[in-house]
């Protein structure tokens, strides 16, 4: 288990359907030793129900997920825990819904093309999301702006290295800006 920033409370793992979130997510939660908690889980019945039968949900579907997710963050702040969630949060306000202006919360963005992700879902069958709602998702997708200091990681990769690379930024030692950097003596 590896130290990671004290100011950090929560990591929410996003991106389409198929990207990974899960599986990053539980491993990342594991590797930092912190909460886990499933953010599909979290949908009302009827959400789960319409994307089953083939239907995208629409931002009003969505409001009681969101809501859901922003309370999960809440709790971990609240009670001064630790985790990482998953949640597709695929438009920008609806990362501001469940992040808002937190700075104790970091979005990690799983990105990866539609062909891999395609690929993925083909395989998955104990999942509500068919694979015949992925165009929805890209269509829906708007990628993190710099301003959202995200960690977008490329999914075409092993597990393992996701993580790794994940656990680096979130971990990396705070740096001072070079302008305030002790001068050590003997060092130029």
């Amino acid at each position: 288990m590896r130290q990671c920033n004290d100011d950090l409370t929560a990591v929410v793992v996003m991106g389409v359907s198929g990207a990974g979130k899960s599986t990053v997510a539980q491993r990342l939660a594991s590797r930092l030793g912190w909460s886990f908690t499933e953010g599909d889980a979290l949908h009302p019945a009827t959400n789960v129900t319409k994307m089953a039968s083939g239907k995208p949900l629409t931002d009003t579907d969505r409001a009681p997920w969101l809501a859901a997710v922003a309370r999960v963050i809440g709790t971990w702040r609240s009670r001064g825990e630790r985790g990482v969630i998953t949640c597709s949060a695929l438009k920008r306000a609806y990362r501001d819904k469940i992040i808002g202006d937190h700075s104790d919360v970091r979005l990690v963005n799983l990105a990866g093309s539609r062909e891999l992700v395609a690929q993925r879902l083909a395989a998955r069958h104990e999942h509500f999301m068919p694979a015949s709602l992925l165009d929805s998702q890209f269509a829906a997708l708007e990628p993190p702006g710099a301003d959202e200091n995200p960690i977008t990681v490329a999914v075409d990769r092993p597990v393992a290295e996701i993580v790794e690379s994940i656990v680096a930024v979130l971990c990396a030692p705070a740096r001072l800006p070079p302008a305030v950097q002790p001068k050590m003596r003997g060092v130029q």
